[in-house]
């Protein structure tokens, strides 16, 4: 072959192997388009999101009141956490630990610890709670009769028809003196542990929910804290109120309560922290004007 052809294609590959090596170069050490702005925003991102790196919605069952109202309250301070609050309202006693139970909520919010305890102990449910938020006096409120000294003989006195509200409401009407409880019936009274009846009261038993309603039928009505605020009822304008250092001041914490296992759920521990925060109890103390007490 002639020696200038075989110089002349020898140039040629070699040429042609330090493009292809150049371009080659290139492709591998150059950043896939959009790589660079993907990764940052999956870093802003991380702030907000939840240890799977996720935003994260909790279910909440509430009364519509307060608790569905203060929890409004919480949700941008939750939001900024990355977490969603999304509020089911009930109108009972019984709905919202049984959606709990059953795994169609993340916690509840409208009950009392000592009526949670209970509720366990009837329904064999296995409910905890994961804080105590505020305490509700419970009130005397008139219906008939204007007036605790005004009580005739034989008056009509609706109460909350669940154990442990009832109990409630006969040692609120105890410390008015109105009737006499068996020694150490305490927190688990009802109508048979009345020792004493002075004016021979009926008492009238109906579910909690429907007391506001009661009260142009009956003289007078202890009422739940949440029920009384439902019906535009004040405490300023209750016949009594019970003590802030009463046996239920302590006794009747409402709770966010979780199922048993919850309990170290993030989010479910941000939610109690919200609740406890100064903004949540500033606005419960200046909305609720005592009906509603924050526990710190």
């Amino acid at each position: 072959m002639d020696m200038k052809k075989i110089f002349a294609f020898a140039l040629a590959a070699v040429a042609a192997f330090s493009l292809a090596a150049c371009s080659s170069g290139t492709a591998s050490t150059a950043p896939a388009e959009g790589t660079e702005s993907a990764a940052s925003t999956e870093t802003a991102a991380e702030p907000n999101a939840s240890a799977s790196g996720e935003a994260v919605t909790i279910k909440v069952g509430a009364s519509p009141s307060p608790h569905a109202e203060i929890l409004e309250q919480v949700k941008p301070i939750l939001a900024e956490q990355g977490i969603t609050l999304e509020i089911v309202q009930f109108s009972d006693y019984v709905q919202p630990n049984t959606a709990l139970e059953n795994g169609e909520l993340d916690a509840n919010y409208f009950q009392h610890i000592t009526y949670m305890e209970n509720f366990n102990e009837e329904q064999g449910t296995h409910l905890v709670s994961l804080g105590s938020i505020h305490y509700e006096p419970f009130g005397i409120y008139a219906g008939k009769t204007e007036s605790l000294d005004a009580i005739a003989d034989g008056a009509k006195v609706a109460v909350p028809n669940d154990t442990t509200n009832e109990a409630r409401a006969l040692l609120l009407l105890e410390a008015q003196g109105l009737i006499k409880l068996n020694d150490g019936a305490g927190l688990n009274a009802t109508k048979k542990d009345i020792a004493e009846n002075p004016k021979n009261l009926d008492i009238v038993e109906m579910e909690a929910a429907q007391l506001p309603k009661s009260l142009q039928d009956v003289d007078i009505a202890v009422i739940n804290g949440n029920y009384a605020i439902d019906a535009g009822l004040s405490v300023a304008d209750a016949l009594a109120v019970e003590a802030d250092d009463s046996e239920a001041a302590t006794a009747y914490a409402n709770v966010i309560a979780v199922k048993e296992g919850s309990e170290n759920n993030e989010a479910l521990k941000a939610l109690v922290d919200a609740l406890k925060s100064e903004t949540i109890q500033k606005y419960i103390t200046d909305t609720y004007a005592g009906a509603v007490v924050p526990l710190s």
